[in-house]
């Protein structure tokens, strides 16, 4: 089956029903170490790892590596330019979940991003970042501890498809040919509009089933939260990209009110809700008044049509959410993408889990992972419904290679993620206990000593890991 690599000879497969793993108490997990500081943050982490299973389960539950290799360091062991060798691809299929560290991707030519192209082999649909503050991490912020997110991000559409043809292309130019002559001018709302014609030219899909399948992902998870954390918001800018980003967000609201009916309430219902609670007697017009403040401004067509929406939801509803009883529910709502970057900011105690496209996602998780304390401590996982690659958020940085000073927070607090999605949540507490415990007694790499304030000497990348597992007790 492989070429040049050996799977482990104990440990046993994880194997997937419903979209959900089925976890023996010794998982064969292949792992790739990652190119740059990878060959010193993997190491470190593996032992972080381990202890914190060993010190939960006492022998009972371990889990047995297997190597695998992507990136540069596949290229040494394959060949020159053989950057994803289908050695790695098979033993990733094989045993359903893996782990990496950074891989390099070229800007402008070469090979597409490798983590990019994991995603889209294996259907990793959903991209999820937490965002979460550990006490005693510098952060530009006055009280970064008031964020606390997850980002869901679909990860197989938008524009990080890669479907896209340089300026001057054949292709480039045919496209847009055809979209000047043709397209644009038969549909009516575009107008006059006009491609320039030395634009390079990219295809921005995004579907309904890509859609759903990411905001059920994010309902289930918020239905396993603290009551006040039961939160799903969708972010898009479907205020100017009505058919795609628009299209998200209605998807998004039409999961949640079917398929989730009895678990949901959107922020509009809620409103409505509220108003008949408030005043039993209220008419239907006056509701519709006070959840639409520019009502009177309105066609008489679309008045009539948020009469309609109120009564609608006091007809469906009403039984079963009203009285208080919606407050019991996951609240879903949207916001627009441009206005979610101010409020993770200035309210981002008001959210909980943001659900959102691919190159918004991208954006919105490194600015929230700026907020508290930087892309080392921030951790990531990729997620489909027949396996789950957990990863480093940040880039390979090749100057710090070898030197034994990287914060390996990033690989470890995803090892972390990795642990709660095997079930294993006893060894991802231990873990979050000694990190947090280690940062809030100053022991940190050079990254965060260095804003630290008095300053502090730095551990080393192998000293912080250390330091979690003696925090562990």
């Amino acid at each position: 089956m492989y070429d040049k690599i050996t799977p482990p000879t104990t440990g046993a497969k994880i194997t997937f029903n419903n979209g959900e793993p089925i976890v023996p108490d010794n998982p064969i997990i292949p792992f790739i170490r990652g190119d740059g500081t990878g060959i010193d943050i993997w190491p470190v982490t593996q032992k972080v790892l381990d202890a914190a299973v060993e010190t939960a389960y006492k022998g009972k539950r371990k889990i047995s590596w297997f190597k695998v290799y992507v990136g540069d360091e596949a290229c040494e062991l394959y060949g020159t330019y053989q950057y994803l060798p289908q050695d790695s691809l098979t033993a990733i299929k094989e045993y359903g979940v893996a782990i990496k560290g950074p891989l390099t991707t070229p800007i402008g030519g070469g090979i597409r991003s490798l983590n990019v192209a994991l995603r889209q082999i294996f259907d990793l649909y959903a991209c999820v970042r937490p965002c979460r503050y550990y006490a005693g991490t510098p952060s530009p912020h006055k009280n970064p501890e008031k964020l606390d997110v997850i980002v869901y991000r679909e990860n197989t559409e938008d524009i990080y498809l890669g479907i896209e043809w340089r300026q001057g292309s054949e292709i480039g130019d045919r496209l847009i040919s055809i979209l000047n002559n043709e397209l644009i001018p038969a549909t009516p709302e575009h107008g006059n509009k006009r491609i320039p014609l030395d634009s390079g030219i990219g295809i921005k899909p995004i579907s309904k089933k890509g859609s759903q399948r990411l905001v059920r992902r994010a309902i289930k998870h918020a239905l396993q939260l603290p009551k006040h954390k039961q939160m799903v918001t969708l972010v898009h800018k479907g205020n100017i990209m009505k058919y795609t980003e628009g299209a998200f967000r209605d998807w998004g609201y039409e999961l949640a009110t079917s398929e989730f009916r009895s678990q949901t309430i959107t922020e509009r219902e809620s409103w409505i809700l509220s108003n008949k609670e408030n005043n039993p007697d209220i008419s239907l017009e006056e509701n519709a008044r006070l959840i639409d403040p520019g009502f009177n401004a309105l066609t008489e067509e679309k008045q009539a049509q948020i009469v309609k929406e109120v009564e609608t939801v006091l007809n469906s509803i009403w039984s079963t959410h009203g009285h208080g009883q919606w407050k019991d529910k996951v609240m879903v709502n949207d916001r627009i993408a441009d206005s979610i970057f101010q409020q993770i900011q200035t309210r981002p105690d008001e959210y909980s889990i943001l659900a959102t496209m691919n190159l918004n996602g991208d954006y919105l998780s490194d600015a929230a992972a700026a907020i508290v304390g930087g892309l080392g401590m921030g951790p990531g996982a990729n997620i489909g419904d027949q396996c789950a690659i957990f990863e480093a958020t940040h880039g390979t940085a090749p100057k710090h290679a070898g030197l034994d000073k990287i914060n390996p927070g990033s690989v470890i607090l995803s090892g972390v993620m990795m642990l709660e999605y095997l079930g294993w949540q006893e060894a991802a507490d231990l873990i979050k206990k000694g990190l947090g415990d280690a940062i809030a007694n100053r022991q940190v790499t050079y990254d965060l000593a260095r804003l630290l304030e008095p300053p502090v000497e730095a551990l080393r990348c192998s000293e912080f890991g250390e330091a979690i597992i003696k925090h562990f007790s």
